[in-house]
C-alpha cells in the first residue's frame, strides 16, 4: 500500500494553453500522470529538461511558496512559475505531513533575508546571511528536516562540498526512515545513492525510472575518474579545435601585426 503524503499526480492538459512552452518540453509534453511509491523520488536529467518546472509545479500544488520557504512564507520577488501547478492533480495519502519545506538554490537568498524579517522572540531568526553559503545550506536541512514531513529540494548540492552532500544524504535518509517524504531534484551522484530512492529520468524523451548506475550523473563522474588523462586529452587535447571562430581570427590579426 502506497502510504506516502503524495501518491501520484494527474496533469489536466486542458488547463494548459495550446501555445504554453510546457508542451515543448519532452520529458512533459507525453506526460499524463506520474506515481510516488517511494519516500524518496530524484528527477534527473540534463539542464532544461523539465525536471525543475515539475518539482515546482508540484511544490506549489501543495501549499508552498513559489520561491521557498515553509507552507507559512507567502512573498514574491519574480514570478516566474510556470502554469502547471494550476493543471496538476494530487492524489495525496492518507496521512498528514506535520511539516515541509521547499528548498530552491536559486533563490536561497531571498528565503533567507526573509527568514530574518519573520523573525520574533519565539521564532529567533538563524541568520543565514552572516555564514558561508554552504553553511547556510546545510544548517536549514538541518533545522527543517523533521520526521513525517513534506519536503521539495531543488539542486540542494550547489552549495555543498562533498563532505557536506555526505551529511545531507545522512539526514535524508533519517527522515525518510522516519515517514517524511522528499521530492529532489538533483546532478549529485552522492545523494543519489540513497538505497531504495525512485529515480525518474526526464532527460532522454518522456519521464521514465532508472537506476542508480543509469544515470548521467553516475555514469560522467565515473568515466572521468576511471580515465581522466585520456577524457582530458581528449577534451582539451586539441586547443585549435575547441576555440570559437573569433578567437580563431583574432589570433591570426594578432600574428601578422
Amino acid at each position: 500500500m502506497n502510504s506516502q503524503f503524495i501518491r501520484s499526480i494527474f496533469i489536466d492538459w486542458d488547463k494548459i494553453s495550446p501555445y504554453s512552452y510546457l508542451r515543448r518540453i519532452e520529458s512533459i509534453a507525453s506526460l499524463e500522470t506520474l506515481e510516488f511509491p517511494s519516500p524518496v523520488t530524484f528527477f534527473v536529467g540534463e539542464n532544461g529538461s523539465g525536471k525543475s518546472t515539475m518539482l515546482e509545479a508540484i511544490a506549489i500544488a501543495s501549499g508552498f511558496n513559489p520561491e521557498g520557504g515553509t507552507r507559512n512564507y507567502s512573498f514574491s520577488t519574480y514570478d516566474s512559475h510556470s502554469e502547471l501547478c494550476g493543471a496538476l492533480n494530487l492524489s495525496r495519502g492518507y496521512r498528514r505531513a506535520r511539516g515541509g519545506y521547499f528548498l530552491r538554490a536559486e533563490s536561497f537568498y531571498n528565503v533567507a533575508t526573509m527568514e530574518e524579517q519573520y523573525a520574533d522572540l519565539d521564532h529567533p531568526s538563524e541568520r543565514y546571511h552572516e555564514k558561508s553559503h554552504g553553511e547556510s545550506f546545510l544548517a536549514l536541512a538541518q533545522k527543517q528536516l523533521r520526521p513525517e514531513g513534506l519536503y521539495f529540494l531543488d539542486e540542494p548540492e550547489a552549495a555543498l562540498s562533498p563532505y557536506r552532500q555526505l551529511t545531507l544524504l545522512m539526514e535524508l535518509d533519517r527522515c525518510a526512515r522516519q515517514n517524511s517524504q522528499f521530492f529532489i531534484v538533483t546532478h549529485s551522484p552522492i545523494l543519489l545513492g540513497i538505497p531504495g530512492a525512485q529515480i525518474l529520468d526526464f532527460g532522454q524523451g518522456p519521464v521514465h525510472p532508472c537506476s542508480y548506475e543509469e544515470t548521467d550523473s553516475y555514469q560522467v563522474m565515473e568515466m572521468f575518474i576511471n580515465n581522466r588523462e585520456q577524457m582530458l586529452k581528449h577534451l582539451l587535447g586539441d586547443q585549435e579545435a575547441i576555440m570559437p571562430p573569433e578567437d580563431h581570427e583574432r589570433i591570426r590579426r594578432n600574428q601578422n601585426s
